[in-house]
């Protein structure tokens, strides 16, 4: 029996409204090694949801994206009964600079697999969930694939230029095969705002495991399609990065699949 979603998402909920609301756009950040920008919200959010989340459920283990990677690997290859995985806030970049699209993503992976996916938007009172087999909510209204079909060419996109491989990103900049693109800057959000047909395709070069853990499970159980640029599930079992070529419509999932393996 795992964990209540309701009772997972009100953790994550009261962590970040006392942890990350009250910082937007007023701190301070410094660089990791790889270069990304962490904050004070960031450790702080972690700190609290691991210690809530320890507090009801001691038999699961803990990755967080702030962890050192000795500690995360660790981690990965000692999950015991199963592992929670978060990114306490993906969007830093955004969120110190006072651009309000970031958000909190929380995974627990038994098994290898995730089971629970819980995606909140702080700024929009938005609350992404799912349950593996039982489908993916926002706010409590079911999401679902049963949307109207739109064609590639009339599609909105939101492309991750930085880390695709040169060509593809040439070439989607040269021949685009959408309608118009956008990047917003948060991953988990991405795949939630997908889910919830906010844009029709998606492609990113590389996510880590606490950007899609969360955001992949959402939108597989909204009924969406991915796969990576080379073919293979996005999520595969593994730490490694992953990237991703989605879509919520079958027919534009093709239709996008086709232009991107031709080129």
């Amino acid at each position: 029996m795992f964990p209540e979603l309701d009772q997972v998402a009100e953790i994550v909920i009261k962590a970040a409204n006392e942890e990350l609301v009250p910082r937007f756009a007023e701190v301070a950040r410094t660089h990791k090694t790889d270069g990304s920008i962490v904050t004070a919200a960031d450790i702080a959010m972690q700190d609290v949801v691991r210690r809530e989340l320890a507090s009801y459920w001691p038999e699961y283990g803990f990755l967080g994206e702030e962890m050192k990677e000795s500690e995360q690997q660790a981690s990965w290859d000692n999950p015991g009964n199963g592992i929670w995985c978060l990114d306490p806030l993906d969007g830093t970049s955004n969120f110190a600079t006072g651009i309000p699209f970031f958000s909190v993503s929380l995974a627990l992976i038994v098994g290898g697999d995730p089971v629970l996916g819980i995606v909140l938007d702080p700024t929009r009172n938005e609350c992404f969930m799912a349950e593996r087999g039982n489908g993916a909510w926002l706010n409590g209204t079911r999401l679902t694939a049963d949307i109207p079909h739109v064609p590639l060419k009339r599609s909105i996109a939101v492309v991750d230029f930085k880390r695709l491989p040169d060509e593809l990103a040439a070439r989607l900049g040269a021949e685009p095969p959408y309608g118009s693109q956008r990047n917003f800057g948060s991953s988990a959000l991405d795949w939630c705002w997908l889910a919830a047909d906010r844009y029709q395709v998606y492609v990113h070069g590389g996510q880590k495991l606490w950007d899609f853990a969360a955001g992949s499970l959402i939108f597989e159980e909204a009924g969406g399609q991915a796969m990576t640029l080379g073919g293979e599930c996005v999520y595969c079992g593994d730490f490694e990065p992953r990237s991703v070529v989605a879509a919520l419509d079958s027919r534009t999932f093709e239709e996008w699949w086709d232009w991107i393996s031709s080129n």
